[in-house]
Protein backbone atom coordinates (compact mmCIF):
# COMPACT_ATOMS: atom_id res chain seq x y z
CA UNK A 1 0.00 0.00 0.00
CA UNK A 2 1.57 3.26 -0.98
CA UNK A 3 0.43 6.33 1.27
CA UNK A 4 0.77 10.27 1.39
CA UNK A 5 0.35 12.88 3.79
CA UNK A 6 -0.83 16.33 3.12
CA UNK A 7 0.79 18.75 5.04
CA UNK A 8 -0.33 22.04 5.77
CA UNK A 9 0.48 25.36 7.62
CA UNK A 10 0.49 24.43 11.15
CA UNK A 11 -0.12 20.60 10.92
CA UNK A 12 1.53 19.00 13.35
CA UNK A 13 0.24 14.98 13.71
CA UNK A 14 1.92 14.10 10.07
CA UNK A 15 4.99 12.34 12.20
CA UNK A 16 2.53 10.41 14.17
CA UNK A 17 0.48 9.35 11.51
CA UNK A 18 3.39 8.69 9.39
CA UNK A 19 4.94 5.99 11.99
CA UNK A 20 1.88 4.40 12.05
CA UNK A 21 1.50 3.71 8.34
CA UNK A 22 4.69 2.89 8.03
CA UNK A 23 4.09 0.37 11.09
CA UNK A 24 1.73 -1.46 9.35
CA UNK A 25 2.96 -1.25 6.05
CA UNK A 26 6.39 -1.39 6.14
CA UNK A 27 6.60 1.85 3.77
CA UNK A 28 7.59 5.53 4.27
CA UNK A 29 4.50 7.93 3.46
CA UNK A 30 5.49 10.52 1.18
CA UNK A 31 5.06 14.21 2.31
CA UNK A 32 3.29 16.57 0.17
CA UNK A 33 3.15 19.96 0.67
CA UNK A 34 -0.14 22.15 0.27
CA UNK A 35 0.60 24.49 -1.95
CA UNK A 36 1.50 22.49 -5.23
CA UNK A 37 -0.98 19.97 -6.88
CA UNK A 38 1.22 17.55 -7.48
CA UNK A 39 0.35 14.12 -5.77
CA UNK A 40 1.90 11.07 -6.29
CA UNK A 41 0.30 8.07 -7.43
CA UNK A 42 -1.07 6.56 -3.62
CA UNK A 43 -3.82 4.24 -2.69
CA UNK A 44 -4.46 6.54 0.74
CA UNK A 45 -4.41 9.98 0.87
CA UNK A 46 -4.12 11.19 4.55
CA UNK A 47 -5.52 14.58 5.67
CA UNK A 48 -3.89 14.77 9.52
CA UNK A 49 -4.34 16.59 12.62
CA UNK A 50 -3.10 20.11 14.09
CA UNK A 51 -3.98 23.65 13.39
CA UNK A 52 -4.09 24.27 9.33
CA UNK A 53 -3.04 28.23 8.77
CA UNK A 54 -3.55 28.45 12.19
CA UNK A 55 -7.42 27.88 12.23
CA UNK A 56 -8.19 31.11 11.49
CA UNK A 57 -11.66 31.80 10.00
CA UNK A 58 -12.73 28.45 10.74
CA UNK A 59 -11.36 25.05 11.75
CA UNK A 60 -10.52 23.51 8.43
CA UNK A 61 -11.47 26.17 6.16
CA UNK A 62 -8.31 28.07 4.64
CA UNK A 63 -7.20 24.30 4.32
CA UNK A 64 -10.04 23.70 1.78
CA UNK A 65 -9.04 25.99 -0.52
CA UNK A 66 -5.43 25.03 -0.35
CA UNK A 67 -4.29 24.37 -4.01
CA UNK A 68 -3.33 20.70 -3.12
CA UNK A 69 -7.37 19.98 -2.19
CA UNK A 70 -8.75 19.89 -5.61
CA UNK A 71 -6.73 17.19 -6.57
CA UNK A 72 -7.37 15.21 -3.56
CA UNK A 73 -11.53 15.88 -4.25
CA UNK A 74 -10.42 14.59 -7.71
CA UNK A 75 -8.77 11.55 -6.23
CA UNK A 76 -11.37 10.22 -3.73
CA UNK A 77 -14.37 10.93 -6.39
CA UNK A 78 -12.17 8.51 -8.55
CA UNK A 79 -12.43 6.31 -5.56
CA UNK A 80 -9.22 6.42 -3.96
CA UNK A 81 -9.11 6.14 -0.14
CA UNK A 82 -8.88 9.05 2.19
CA UNK A 83 -8.44 9.36 6.06
CA UNK A 84 -9.05 12.77 7.59
CA UNK A 85 -8.64 13.13 11.40
CA UNK A 86 -9.23 15.71 13.58
CA UNK A 87 -7.79 18.98 11.66
CA UNK A 88 -8.39 16.75 8.44
CA UNK A 89 -12.08 16.06 9.37
CA UNK A 90 -12.89 19.64 9.71
CA UNK A 91 -10.91 20.37 6.23
CA UNK A 92 -12.95 17.66 4.70
CA UNK A 93 -15.95 18.31 5.81
CA UNK A 94 -15.15 22.28 4.65
CA UNK A 95 -14.45 20.54 1.46
CA UNK A 96 -17.12 19.37 0.95
CA UNK A 97 -15.35 15.62 0.85
CA UNK A 98 -17.98 14.80 4.05
CA UNK A 99 -21.10 16.29 5.43
CA UNK A 100 -21.69 18.36 8.33
CA UNK A 101 -19.58 21.03 10.17
CA UNK A 102 -17.30 20.36 13.10
CA UNK A 103 -18.50 23.12 15.82
CA UNK A 104 -16.60 24.59 19.22
CA UNK A 105 -16.91 21.90 21.45
CA UNK A 106 -20.06 22.51 23.99
CA UNK A 107 -17.82 23.11 26.86
CA UNK A 108 -15.70 25.55 24.95
CA UNK A 109 -12.53 23.68 26.25
CA UNK A 110 -9.74 22.35 24.84
CA UNK A 111 -10.27 18.62 25.66
CA UNK A 112 -6.87 16.90 25.23
CA UNK A 113 -7.42 12.82 27.06
CA UNK A 114 -8.04 9.84 26.09
CA UNK A 115 -12.03 8.38 24.97
CA UNK A 116 -13.90 5.45 24.15
CA UNK A 117 -15.13 4.94 20.96
CA UNK A 118 -17.67 2.21 19.83
CA UNK A 119 -17.03 0.79 16.25
CA UNK A 120 -20.80 1.39 14.69
CA UNK A 121 -19.60 -1.55 11.72
CA UNK A 122 -17.02 -3.13 10.55
CA UNK A 123 -16.27 -1.86 7.29
CA UNK A 124 -13.21 -2.13 5.04
CA UNK A 125 -11.09 -0.66 4.32
CA UNK A 126 -11.28 1.42 7.63
CA UNK A 127 -13.18 -1.02 10.09
CA UNK A 128 -12.72 -4.13 8.77
CA UNK A 129 -10.13 -5.22 11.38
CA UNK A 130 -12.65 -4.21 14.57
CA UNK A 131 -15.84 -6.34 14.86
CA UNK A 132 -19.20 -4.14 15.33
CA UNK A 133 -19.57 -3.14 18.74
CA UNK A 134 -16.05 -3.09 19.73
CA UNK A 135 -15.38 -0.81 22.50
CA UNK A 136 -11.22 0.90 21.61
CA UNK A 137 -9.14 3.51 23.25
CA UNK A 138 -8.25 6.55 21.73
CA UNK A 139 -6.98 10.23 22.42
CA UNK A 140 -8.65 12.76 21.43
CA UNK A 141 -6.86 16.55 21.36
CA UNK A 142 -9.63 19.20 20.08
CA UNK A 143 -11.48 22.64 20.50
CA UNK A 144 -13.37 22.58 17.19
CA UNK A 145 -14.86 18.54 17.58
CA UNK A 146 -18.70 19.16 18.14
CA UNK A 147 -20.09 17.67 15.50
CA UNK A 148 -23.30 18.92 13.72
CA UNK A 149 -25.30 18.21 10.43
CA UNK A 150 -29.36 19.05 10.12
CA UNK A 151 -32.27 16.05 10.98
CA UNK A 152 -32.16 14.92 7.28
CA UNK A 153 -28.34 14.47 7.03
CA UNK A 154 -28.38 12.34 10.53
CA UNK A 155 -30.93 10.27 9.55
CA UNK A 156 -29.24 9.39 6.20
CA UNK A 157 -26.15 9.03 7.83
CA UNK A 158 -27.78 6.30 10.57
CA UNK A 159 -29.67 5.01 7.84
CA UNK A 160 -26.88 4.26 5.39
CA UNK A 161 -24.51 2.63 7.80
CA UNK A 162 -22.13 5.75 7.68
CA UNK A 163 -21.22 6.48 11.01
CA UNK A 164 -18.33 4.40 11.70
CA UNK A 165 -17.44 5.39 15.37
CA UNK A 166 -19.61 6.87 18.31
CA UNK A 167 -18.61 8.31 21.75
CA UNK A 168 -19.30 5.83 24.24
CA UNK A 169 -17.99 4.86 27.87
CA UNK A 170 -15.64 2.28 28.56
CA UNK A 171 -19.16 -0.45 28.72
CA UNK A 172 -20.28 0.56 25.26
CA UNK A 173 -22.82 3.17 26.62
CA UNK A 174 -23.43 6.13 24.66
CA UNK A 175 -21.10 9.43 26.28
CA UNK A 176 -21.09 13.62 25.75
CA UNK A 177 -17.44 14.02 25.30
CA UNK A 178 -17.91 17.25 23.00
CA UNK A 179 -21.37 17.85 22.69
CA UNK A 180 -21.40 16.25 18.94
CA UNK A 181 -24.98 15.41 17.54
CA UNK A 182 -25.75 11.51 18.57
CA UNK A 183 -22.25 11.00 20.09
CA UNK A 184 -20.48 10.73 16.56
CA UNK A 185 -16.69 10.71 16.21
CA UNK A 186 -16.22 9.31 12.86
CA UNK A 187 -18.16 9.04 9.32
CA UNK A 188 -17.56 7.93 5.92
CA UNK A 189 -19.25 9.25 2.70
CA UNK A 190 -21.51 7.78 0.06
CA UNK A 191 -19.23 5.65 -1.29
CA UNK A 192 -17.12 4.59 1.96
CA UNK A 193 -14.27 5.80 0.51
CA UNK A 194 -13.39 8.73 3.06
CA UNK A 195 -13.36 8.39 6.74
CA UNK A 196 -13.40 11.65 9.36
CA UNK A 197 -13.07 11.49 12.25
CA UNK A 198 -12.35 13.37 15.43
CA UNK A 199 -9.79 11.05 17.83
CA UNK A 200 -6.57 9.69 17.05
CA UNK A 201 -5.70 6.58 16.28
CA UNK A 202 -2.30 6.98 14.76
CA UNK A 203 -1.18 7.99 18.76
CA UNK A 204 -2.11 4.45 19.98
CA UNK A 205 -0.63 1.99 17.67
CA UNK A 206 2.67 1.05 20.51
CA UNK A 207 2.25 -0.47 23.74
CA UNK A 208 5.30 2.39 24.60
CA UNK A 209 2.68 4.36 23.64
CA UNK A 210 -0.20 2.56 26.36
CA UNK A 211 -1.79 0.99 24.12
CA UNK A 212 -2.69 -0.15 20.18
CA UNK A 213 -6.10 -0.15 20.38
CA UNK A 214 -5.96 1.99 17.32
CA UNK A 215 -3.59 -0.05 15.25
CA UNK A 216 -6.71 -2.41 13.97
CA UNK A 217 -7.69 1.04 11.72
CA UNK A 218 -3.93 0.93 9.85
CA UNK A 219 -3.75 -2.65 9.42
CA UNK A 220 -7.11 -2.81 7.95
CA UNK A 221 -6.28 -0.17 5.57
CA UNK A 222 -3.00 -2.25 4.62
CA UNK A 223 -4.60 -5.63 3.97
CA UNK A 224 -7.74 -3.73 2.12
CA UNK A 225 -5.33 -1.44 -0.40
CA UNK A 226 -2.50 -3.50 -0.74
CA UNK A 227 -1.31 -3.71 -4.42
Amino acid sequence: MKSAIVIFPGTNRERDMALALKRATGKEPALVWHSGQDLPKVDLIVLPGGFAHGDYLRCGAMAAHSPIMAEVKKRAERGVTVLAVCNGFQAATEAGLLPGVLMPNAGLKFICRDVHLKVERSLRPFTGRYNAGTVIRVPVAHHDGNFYADKETLDRLEGEGRVLFRYCGPDGSPEDVNGSARHIAGIVNERGNVLGMMPHPEDLVDPLLGGTDGAGLFQGLAESLAA
